[in-house]
């Protein structure tokens, strides 16, 4: 098989050579078709993740080795399956799940895989979708896309379960109630789509490029916030009518944490998704006091992936905007999301597709 690996951090992806897998026990062998650049590609790039305070956590720490194709968001077609294998034949479409554990702890047999302590996830501890073939453990973590476009179906793999589990983390609200998204990027604009699916009416987004607030806002954003100056608290309260009970932080960096928590209301929820880094330093009587609640909400479950395509496969939730790029110009890819370059999703597409 070919792959567009990270063999040294912070350096081009290389196109390399590595042996196609032969699936065993339970294991299916897939050709991918489409694959997803993904923010958090980037950190896996660089090898590190920035904590604050001059600290940072090192993927290798975690077990990460290189050379290792990334790519998370993948739609491929069944090659071949273990003899343990079962429900899935060659030539089967599937998207699959990416964030696959250890198969045999109480979080994975419960199907929560993504909280399973001895995390294996395809593109980051296991070769991904910058490959020409990629690995599932088990036919559950496989999902028929139907009738989906492939393309956008395989961003339901990452950024989709993603915002998909962090709005219900904030649920139950008032259709009416805001829901502030902070960040207009390819999770911002499928937490809105998503939102719409499920008839939530008062969309707030927060971001600090005008384009992107123009993209929220022709996917169905209530209002857009600038999220630059000092004074965006003030705006985003204005924005909401007064401060809001539900913020989901797709960037989670210094800067919009500390909005985050400073606009809140009394009793209000801040889910804290994206990775971008940095830490958030609270006044610990005013979490007492005003009864808020920061939770982290980390990708998401098989089980959630499926509920997402059937909400797609039901009409009910608008395609995000997606952009191919041929597989083999996976670097240029990710320089172009590296560089804020990218309105809605880039999503590498393979020469079998």
């Amino acid at each position: 098989m070919r792959a567009w690996a990270v063999v040294e951090t912070e350096k081009p992806l290389r196109e390399i050579e590595l042996p196609t897998p032969e699936p065993t026990g339970t294991q299916v062998l897939l050709e991918t078709l489409y694959c997803g650049v993904c923010h958090s590609d980037i950190h896996i790039w660089e090898g590190r993740y920035d904590l604050g305070d001059g600290k940072v956590m090192s993927l290798a720490d975690r077990g990460l080795k290189l050379p290792v194709a990334m790519g998370h968001e993948i739609v491929g077609r069944v090659v071949k399956a273990g003899p343990d294998a079962k429900g899935v034949k060659p030539g089967d479409v599937r998207i699959v799940f990416p964030w696959v554990g250890c198969g045999e702890c109480k979080a994975c047999l419960a199907e929560e895989d993504n909280m399973c302590v001895k995390g294996r996830s395809l593109g980051v501890f296991q070769n991904g979708g910058y490959g020409t073939h990629v690995v599932a453990p088990h036919p559950r973590h496989l999902v028929d896309p139907g009738g989906l476009d492939l393309a956008v179906a395989a961003t339901y793999a990452c950024s989709g379960i993603t915002v998909y589990s962090a709005i219900n983390k904030v649920m139950p609200l008032e259709p009416d109630e805001p829901i502030v998204l902070v960040g207009a990027g390819g999770l911002g604009l499928n937490a809105i789509a998503i939102l719409k699916a499920m008839k939530h009416r008062n969309i707030v987004v927060v971001d600090i490029s005008a384009e992107k607030r123009a993209a929220a806002e022709r996917e169905g954003a209530t209002k857009t916030v600038d999220g630059t100056g000092p004074d965006v608290v003030q705006r985003l309260t204005e924005a909401c009518g007064g401060p809001p009970g539900a913020i989901i932080d797709l960037v989670n960096g210094t800067a919009t944490a500390r909005v985050a928590f400073d606009a809140l209301r009394k009793g209000g929820k801040m889910v804290m998704v994206g990775l971008f880094g940095g830490e958030l330093r609270m006044p610990l009587p005013l979490v007492a006091m005003r009864a808020i609640t920061v939770q982290g909400s980390y990708v998401g479950n098989p089980k959630e992936l499926r509920a997402l395509v059937k909400l797609a496969q039901d009409g009910n939730l608008p395609a995000l905007p997606v952009t191919l790029v041929p597989q083999n110009q996976a670097d240029a890819a990710l320089q172009r999301l590296r560089a804020g370059q990218v309105t809605g999703r880039l999503v590498l597409k393979a020469e079998a597709a």
